[in-house]
C-alpha cells in the first residue's frame, strides 16, 4: 500500500514563509509527476504546483514568483515552499502524485490527507 503523509502546515503571518512536505511511503517503484491543490470552503480544489518526473515545473499565476515545488527522488518526498504568503493563500492544502508500485503497473494517483494552512496576522 503507499500512502501521501503531508506536514509543515500552520498559522503564519502575511509576507511569512512555510515549507510543506509530502512524503509518501509504501510500495513504490517510482513517483512520475506529483502536485499540490488548495481548498478553501465553498470553492472548488484548485491545483497551485506541479512538478513532473524530470524536474519541469508550473505553477497557478496567482502563486509564480512565491511558491516553489521540488521533490527528493531519494526521500519519495516532494515540498512546497511558500514565500511572501497572502491572506488568500490559505487554505487546506494537498498533495497528490501518480505511482507506479511495479515497473510494468500503470501509475495511480494517491492523494494525502491535507494540511491546514492559515494566513494571519
Amino acid at each position: 500500500q503507499v500512502q501521501l503523509v503531508e506536514s509543515g502546515g500552520g498559522l503564519v503571518q502575511p509576507g511569512g514563509s512555510l515549507r510543506l512536505s509530502c512524503a509518501a511511503s509504501g510500495s513504490i517503484y517510482s513517483i512520475n509527476s506529483a502536485r499540490w491543490y488548495r481548498q478553501t470552503p465553498g470553492k472548488e480544489r484548485e491545483s497551485v504546483a506541479d512538478i513532473t518526473s524530470d524536474g519541469s515545473t508550473k505553477y497557478t499565476q496567482s502563486v509564480k514568483g512565491r511558491f516553489t515545488i521540488s521533490r527528493d527522488n531519494a526521500k519519495n518526498t516532494v515540498y512546497l515552499q511558500m514565500n511572501s504568503m497572502k491572506p488568500e493563500d490559505t487554505a487546506v492544502y494537498y498533495c497528490s502524485a501518480s505511482i507506479r508500485i511495479t515497473p510494468w503497473a500503470a501509475p495511480y494517483d494517491y492523494w494525502g490527507q491535507g494540511t491546514q494552512v492559515i494566513v494571519s496576522s
